[in-house]
């Protein structure tokens, strides 16, 4: 009896735990792979290159690798990979803020939102050697655009091969960040409703009035947010200038990946892990104040 009264007090009427040995939800089981997923490849990466960035090569613990950070060299490269990333957000969050307004006003159910939405999701993840040689043989030094253009009198390389240079990553990254700005911002540009243009029009404002006072304050977080992401999208990006510059390190993954492999640079893996490691604390803090954003804009998305 008196393991009965004390069984009776220690569940809820739907047989849950009161008090005493909590139970992990069933639910949670199905979250485990992905959890140790995120761990493995992840947290771990994470860790070993935040220790590294500390240690002496041999062993031991030093601040030397940050303090070589200061080198005109790597600062230069932090400054090319800040050029790029922003320029080519703004690129990507201009042209594809645009262009997820012309597919929300169109039909939600139609066959040319479906089919630019899945195009997008695809040319999004289009990178590395398939997108540089799709460049380098389209507008390369004798891409077929480049030799229409050179036998019609007009020569894209006259001053020089800027495909090779920083602003041709920054022409090579929009053509990912376009579709994937139109991804991530799309949702925000269907929470707008024609209610609101139509309250504007009623009280006699004009498409000014509308745009300065209920759909820009509106979008304007989810835009800044979308912004950030493409920032980090740019800054992180890797495979596609490995795969069109194949010499020097303009950009900090560039440089990153010649202290890793280049046989001139042995027993600079931890300097390289200190690079890495500065990276990651520009990415941590874009993508802190990019959820802090998304935040705010999913308030009015509810």
């Amino acid at each position: 009896m008196a393991s009965e009264a004390f069984a009776a007090t220690a569940t809820s009427a739907d047989g849950r735990p009161v008090r005493g040995g909590r139970r992990l939800p069933i639910a949670w089981i199905g979250a485990l792979p992905f959890v140790a997923y995120v761990g493995i490849f992840l947290l771990l990466p994470t860790i070993i290159v935040v220790v590294g960035a500390f240690a002496r090569h041999g062993g031991g613990a030093t601040l030397g690798n940050l303090s070589a950070l200061k080198q005109d060299y790597i600062v230069q490269s932090f400054k090319n990979s800040v050029e790029l990333s922003v320029v080519s957000a703004v690129i990507g969050a201009v042209f594809g803020a645009v262009l997820a307004y012309a597919i929300a006003a169109g039909d939600p159910q139609g066959v040319l939102r479906r089919a630019v939405t899945s195009a997008c999701g695809v040319l999004a993840q289009f990178g590395g050697v398939t997108l540089a040689f799709a460049f380098l043989a389209t507008i390369g030094p004798e891409g077929l655009l480049t030799v229409f253009l050179r036998n019609h009198g007009t020569d894209i390389y006259a001053n020089g091969y800027w495909l090779y240079e920083l602003k041709g990553l920054i022409l090579v990254y929009a053509y990912f960040q376009i579709p994937l700005m139109v991804l991530v911002f799309l949702p925000a540009v269907d929470g707008i409703r024609p209610q609101w243009r139509e309250a504007t029009a009623s009280l006699g404002g004009t498409t000014w009035h509308y745009w300065r006072y209920v759909a820009g304050p509106l979008l304007l977080p989810a835009f800044l947010g979308s912004l950030l992401l493409l920032f980090a999208n740019a800054f992180s990006a890797y495979a596609t200038a490995a795969a069109l510059i194949n010499q020097g390190g303009i950009i900090v993954p560039l440089q990153i990946s010649n202290f890793l492999t280049s046989e001139v640079n042995l027993g600079q893996e931890n300097f390289a892990k200190a690079l890495a490691f500065g990276m990651i604390v520009i990415v941590a803090v874009v993508m802190t104040l990019y959820v802090l954003l998304q935040r705010r804009t999913a308030r009015w998305l509810r």
